[in-house]
């Protein structure tokens, strides 16, 4: 932990940082701290951020140390060749348990197609913990996407289920959208490729076991 963040990897080109929940990326309005309020205080000069996550999603994001390989690692993740691996405990059982989900998605009041990969890795019966990965990049994708499908994720007060986000905050203390950037691994010719994880936050671990005891949570 450094600056207040948890830095999961570090080489000479980059950082990835676990995120934790309710930081948002950037600046804007009505945003005190962000998280590249913080980068400017960890190195020198500021590491670059190359691609953002929700403020209420936690897990992995990359950072770059400087404006070359920030080119490069833009680049590289516009044309797909990072993986996001994401989990979320939804509402629901998807049917089949595995699978894909092409809703297209407004952006800016133009509607763009989108894809979603989504498995299954524990359920019962009632809620189900997905592993999803992006095949495009649209704001709030999974999050939208889960919800079309039916399957809502838990705590998402956005595009959530607020009547059963209101039952779980009152009866299991859920206080948290249950949205995490997993891992982020690099598909390319690099040896060794770049292979990061991040742990369920807290939260996100201790509902899991007082919900879902059989699910694992590696």
């Amino acid at each position: 932990m450094a600056k207040g963040l948890d830095i999961l990897y570090e080489d000479e080109d980059c950082l990835v940082i676990n995120k934790p929940s309710g930081l948002p990326t950037q600046g804007g309005v009505g945003v005190k701290v962000s998280l590249d309020d913080l980068l400017s205080e960890l190195r020198e000069p500021r590491p670059l951020l190359v691609h953002r996550l929700d403020k209420d999603t936690s897990g992995t994001i990359l950072v770059a140390k400087n404006k070359v390989s920030a080119a490069r690692y833009a680049r590289l993740i516009a044309g797909r060749e990072f993986k996001k691996i994401y989990r979320a405990l939804c509402w629901g059982i998807p049917k089949p348990p595995n699978g894909r989900i092409e809703d297209p998605l407004s952006v800016k009041g133009v509607e763009k197609n989108s894809l979603t990969f989504y498995r299954t890795i524990g359920q019962n019966g009632e809620y189900a913990l997905l592993e999803l990965e992006l095949g495009t990049g649209r704001i709030h994708q999974i999050r939208r996407h889960l919800a079309l499908l039916g399957h809502p994720i838990l705590g998402d007060d956005k595009y959530g289920d607020f009547m059963l986000n209101k039952k779980l905050r009152k009866e299991k203390g859920l206080r948290h959208l249950l949205l995490h950037a997993y891992r982020l691994t690099e598909a390319t010719d690099r040896i060794p490729p770049l292979d990061v994880q991040a742990p369920l936050p807290d939260y996100f671990e201790n509902f899991l076991v007082q919900l879902l005891p059989p699910i694992p949570l590696a």
